[in-house]
């Protein structure tokens, strides 16, 4: 298993950063945030990630994708963050997993390629709990209608489609539900990160199948497979942060000294850059194990959102308090990075969850 990135993955890497840096700085970002825009991601940069084959790249080629992983989804998550660029790309990834794993061909062949184009956002509602608890399933499938409420629902607004699971009988099914029709209400959640994030409530509202009745094992992928890209995400924010730091200690003056060269100041950034290096290859290796399908897939996912949970949490803390005061204001972008951290540690499970899933399921704890 190869703990760097292969020749494609640096040339995709490369490409994302490019087209990022000249379609959505961090000022677009800014902006978007400020305008009020309920939708809170651009369907302009969408559309130009799309164009570039930069939505999805975990579609498989014989559903028209290209087929390149889980690991490539990351590359491009990574590089978004560095930018704070908003677009609904873990949503899409995540969607494509349950689709090409559940869906029936006519379903595929609507659904992955709309996905891939950026012409149909499809939203997975998957949580319930306030607090991360994938096994929480109190919505209800029955004469083909869905009834509860989800939460926590990543790219919710505005989304053409919405990927529900419900209990049918004993089992857990995963539906697919258009939120325009009755019964289906979306409601915005006011996240301090500015981002998509929604709560669904469900009275009735008339859904489709995806698949047979058992959907366990596929949204057990799917939500491995969101937490490993939310572990890269926040990998690429601590990184920017970290750099943005560095820079700041390189430059700011205090009685007539360059900060950067106190000694104490230069041993707190060695230990985040020790620490940023060995999370990397946490993150990789649980994305090389999604694409292999590795038997120990579920719990290095666990592992990578745990570390980098932690870690992101730990460079953003520093940055602020290296930085001082002009860390604390809204003006300066360190803000913005720090609240996308919070937010996104917290997706789909924070460090405490997985720290004690893995003590339970790895170590029996």
């Amino acid at each position: 298993m190869a703990l760097v990135l292969n020749d494609d993955e640096v040339m995709l890497a490369d490409a994302t950063r490019g087209l990022l840096d000249r379609a959505a700085p961090v000022s677009a970002f800014r902006a978007l945030r400020d305008s009020g825009d309920a939708l809170r991601y651009s369907p302009e940069l969408l559309a130009a990630l799309a164009e570039n084959g930069l939505v999805a790249p975990n579609i498989a080629e014989e559903d028209g994708g290209v087929g390149m992983g889980a690991a490539a989804v990351a590359v491009i998550v990574e590089q978004a963050a560095h930018n704070l660029a908003a677009a609904p790309l873990i949503s899409a990834a995540m969607a494509a997993e349950l689709i090409g794993w559940l869906g029936s061909p006519g379903q595929r062949e609507a659904l992955l390629s709309a996905i891939m184009t950026g012409e149909l956002v499809v939203a997975c509602a998957l949580e319930e709990a306030g607090r991360h608890n994938p096994a929480k399933v109190e919505t209800s499938f029955d004469n083909k209608v869905l009834t509860g409420r989800k939460t926590a629902v990543i790219d919710g607004v505005g989304a053409g489609r919405m990927l529900v699971s419900a209990a049918n009988s004993d089992r857990v099914g995963l539906y697919l539900v258009d939120p325009a029709v009755d019964g289906c209400i979306v409601e915005a959640i006011a996240a301090v990160d500015g981002r998509n994030l929604a709560t669904v409530r469900l009275d009735g509202a008339p859904a489709e199948a995806l698949g047979g009745d058992d959907a366990d094992e596929a949204i057990s992928a799917a939500i491995d497979l969101g937490r490993a890209l939310l572990a890269a995400e926040l990998l690429g924010l601590a990184d920017h942060a970290f750099d943005m730091t560095v820079s700041y200690l390189k430059e700011r003056k205090q009685f007539d000294r360059i900060i950067g060269t106190y000694q104490a100041l230069q041993h707190r950034a060695a230990r985040l850059y020790a620490r940023l290096d060995l999370a990397r290859s946490v993150v990789l290796k649980a994305l090389r194990a999604l694409d292999e399908k590795s038997d120990e897939t579920s719990l290095l996912a666990s592992l990578a959102k745990c570390v980098m949970t932690e870690l992101a949490r730990d460079v953003l803390v520093e940055a602020v308090q290296m930085h001082g005061g002009i860390g604390v204001t809204d003006e300066f972008d360190l803000g913005l990075y720090f609240k996308r951290v919070r937010v996104s540690g917290d997706l789909l499970g924070d460090d405490r969850f997985h720290a004690e899933r893995l003590a339970q399921e790895k170590w029996g704890l």
